[in-house]
């Protein structure tokens, strides 16, 4: 269970990364840097949420490690019923702020099942292998060649990144960028897409280039 954790808390820090790259690409995007103000605090919550719905399936992935082949057509949908409780608590610390948001399962859902599976699929394998130390990052290694390891990362990017447009067409948006909104859910979309490749390899390569018993170094955001 204590690699489970670990792998948790690497995710963790792996996404507010991404977020926080991804918000800096933004900044300097029109019209995006337009409607950042409204979006940048949902964002801000998003990556929080996204943290705790993939500490839940890396979690359920190690407990369900030790059974037989588990029925993914009975796991999938306990999996989205609990994350759609993190939606809940998500939606009321929005609430907070002066967005209204709607989140569309009919759009999102495929896409989070998607998600889901990869990152269970990737967890369980990390987690099952076996390496001297039980260190994380031997399991990984063990797991995954340096390319099969930023082709994942880059894969589940990208369908948080299709998660994330989703949420943002329910953004409330001021009256002249409401004209606007398909076009900045899209622009956020390709700015997500551009932050993730290169990402995605620096985060491997740091992974692969470091010592098997040290801890993962994340490349630096910028500020």
């Amino acid at each position: 269970m204590k690699r489970a954790h670990s792998l948790a808390r690497l995710n963790g820090r792996i996404l507010a990364t991404y977020s926080r790259r991804t918000t800096t690409a933004l900044r300097a995007a029109l019209p995006l840097r337009l409607a950042l103000p409204h979006l940048e605090p949902v964002l801000a919550l998003n990556v929080e949420k996204e943290v705790e719905k993939d500490r839940l399936v890396i979690l359920r992935a190690r407990e369900l490690a030790g059974a037989a082949t588990p029925d993914w057509n009975a796991v999938l949908p306990q999996l989205l019923q609990a994350t759609q409780e993190i939606d809940r608590r998500f939606l009321a610390r929005v609430g907070r702020f002066p967005v209204e948001i709607v989140i569309r399962y009919e759009e999102i859902a495929p896409i989070r099942a998607r998600r889901i599976k990869l990152l269970y699929d990737a967890a369980a394998k990390i987690l099952a292998a076996r390496d001297g130390m039980q260190r994380l990052r031997g399991a990984m290694h063990a797991t995954y060649a340096h390319e099969e390891f930023a082709q994942l990362l880059y894969e589940l990017f990208r369908l948080y990144a299709e998660e994330t447009r989703s949420l943002s067409r329910s953004v409330r948006l001021p009256g002249p960028l409401v004209p606007l909104r398909e076009l900045i859910a899209q622009e956020l979309l390709n700015v997500m897409i551009r932050v993730a490749r290169p990402l995605a390899s620096e985060i491997a390569a740091s992974a692969f280039r470091s010592l098997p018993a040290g801890p993962v170094a994340l490349p630096h955001s910028e500020p």
